[in-house]
């Protein structure tokens, strides 16, 4: 028997889960969660990692164990990380696009990317002016899916998502 609403439920919880190395965004905005099904009172999560190495996956497998588990009539839980589909940037939803810039990082540009394609791209919008005259400080940023920028416009650093 499937459980559309306990499903529901999970999803909703899953909404709760921040990305550890960006909390201002949550797995869901980052479109990390691929899949959850429930059946009578056991849930699967299907998790699609950012990146092969991600080293923020642990965190995240248990934080949404945790959240999950605490879902009124979730009886057991199951995380399955999934490398196909890859993830890519065309996943973060909307909402996620807009809290990644109000906390100061760049979301990735719109549209299609080839997965093979990881160009930094040559004109990246700052997340604080809107201005587009920044430059390149560093292809390589906290992790591997960002790069450093510097706003000329109002003298700021900030991170840009790369297209992946």
């Amino acid at each position: 028997m499937v459980s559309a609403s306990l499903a529901e439920t999970v999803w909703t919880a899953l909404g709760g889960v921040m990305d550890p190395e960006i909390p201002a965004v949550s797995i869901t905005d980052m479109g990390m969660v691929l899949d959850v099904v429930a059946e009578d009172n056991d849930v699967s999560v299907t998790i699609l990692p950012t990146f092969t190495g991600c080293p923020a996956i642990d965190v995240i497998v248990q934080d949404v164990e945790g959240a999950v588990a605490a879902v009124e009539g979730v009886e057991s839980v199951r995380v399955k990380l999934v490398y196909d589909p890859p993830w890519s940037t065309e996943r973060i939803s909307p909402e996620g696009r807009t809290k990644l810039r109000q906390s100061g990082l760049a979301p990735p540009a719109e549209g299609p990317v080839l997965v093979t394609d990881i160009r930094l791209p040559e004109v990246a919008v700052c997340p604080f002016c809107g201005g587009r005259d920044t430059a390149n400080e560093n292809p390589f940023g906290p992790t591997p899916c960002r790069a450093i920028y510097y706003c000329r416009s109002c003298r700021n650093p900030f991170e840009q998502f790369k297209p992946v």
